[in-house]
């Protein structure tokens, strides 16, 4: 009788832990799945303010990797944004995205220094990741009224041996994956010093560059 009394007792004690580890396992369930919920949110916003566009587009967002090694440690050790410039070699092919990014800084400020065409850069580098615009570079810049060198939905002929197309592409490179800062920083705007656009009195300014006046 007593051996009876001491088995039930035990299997009342396993039935108490069991119940016991498994509402702890589906709190545990139940986090993970709110998380997975966020994670899968995904705003999408667009704003537009000034140019012209392909008729359809297909906007794919822009994953930004982590500077390589090598990159890195030349930017580390730069002096200056010119050294860096000089010293990382000319990309040997550019995907879209990129040339986009190149397209935008080598028209918009090809004969600027250095530190302008990153501006323009970060730019479009900053608008992607807004959530305010096109979420990935070549729906930044061919994004309605934005750049007023697109025409029709297309960017002119670039001179692709010139020296100004591989200062170009190295700078889009530096400015997607964020090997120099920019003064502009969080800039989102930027216009020719020769005009006022009624936009720039509602916007803060971050910077002068050359012959552009960057906002937030």
């Amino acid at each position: 009788m007593q051996f009876h009394r001491s088995t039930i007792a035990a299997l009342a004690a396993t039935v108490v832990l069991t119940l016991f580890t498994a509402d702890g396992s589906g709190a545990n369930a139940d986090s993970s799945e709110i998380l997975r919920t966020e994670a899968q949110a995904s705003p999408s916003t667009s704003e537009l303010t000034d140019e012209t566009v392909p008729a359809q587009f297909v906007s794919e967002e822009v994953v930004q990797p982590l500077p390589a090694t090598k990159e890195a440690d030349e930017a580390s050790r730069a002096d200056s944004l010119h050294e860096l410039v000089s010293t990382m070699p000319r990309p040997a092919a550019l995907s879209r995205e990129m040339e986009c990014l190149a397209g935008a800084i080598y028209f918009e400020s090809r004969g600027e220094p250095l530190a302008g065409q990153l501006a323009v850069g970060q730019v479009v580098v900053n608008r992607a990741a807004s959530g305010k615009f096109p979420s990935d570079y070549c729906g930044v810049v061919y994004q309605k009224s934005q750049f007023s060198f697109v025409r029709g939905g297309k960017m002119p002929r670039i001179d692709r041996n010139s020296a100004a197309w591989g200062r170009a592409t190295v700078v889009a490179k530096i400015a997607h994956e964020g090997l120099w800062d920019s003064e502009v920083r969080d800039a989102l705007f930027f216009h020719a010093n020769y005009v006022k656009p009624r936009w720039s009195r509602t916007k803060v300014a971050r910077a002068t560059i050359d012959s552009h006046i960057f906002y937030r």
